[in-house]
């Protein structure tokens, strides 16, 4: 019988280790771009600063993603309704910056500001699973950026 090298033993070890880490980087990575490409984009027609879409989460889904780009220092406000007609309401969003930076809240006005950062944003629509029932829950959102210009006045520093 032979018995095994401790250094041999060892290193095989560590290569494992390694694979193991690598192979979780890479999915993480794919998991995340594919998040990104199924997420829905905002689109505002040409010189309005508004967008409204309407959705619906199935009862097995909690959450939506919307994106549109902006640039810094651009006032936003972006509010969340309830749908007629929808026993319950998705009422939670969550913006993410460019950045890597977030903030959000329950129903109503969920984002009110500066933007940070020039670049893609991403809004989470969102079923409070606190409060749901798991029945189709309905939102109307509204996401209103003002143009630079027109922004100046709001987000000239204090």
């Amino acid at each position: 019988m032979v018995l095994p090298n401790d250094k041999n033993t060892a290193l095989a070890a560590r290569y494992i280790r390694a694979l193991v880490i690598s192979t979780t980087l890479v999915s993480i990575g794919i998991s995340s771009a594919a998040a990104k490409s199924s997420d829905s984009t905002l689109h505002f027609a040409k010189g309005a600063i508004t967008s409204v879409v309407t959705g619906k989460l199935a009862p097995h889904i909690d959450e939506q993603w919307y994106r549109f780009d902006a640039a810094s220092q651009q006032y936003a406000v972006i509010n969340i309704a309830p749908l007629a007609g929808t026993p319950e309401t998705a009422n939670v969003g969550v913006l993410h910056m460019p950045d890597g930076t977030q903030d959000g809240t329950k129903g109503g006005i969920i984002y009110q500001g500066c933007l940070p950062k020039t670049g893609k944003y991403r809004l989470r629509i969102a079923r409070n699973l606190m409060a749901t029932h798991g029945k189709t829950a309905g939102y109307k959102v509204e996401v209103m950026i003002l143009p630079k210009v027109a922004s100046q006045s709001l987000c000239k520093p204090a």
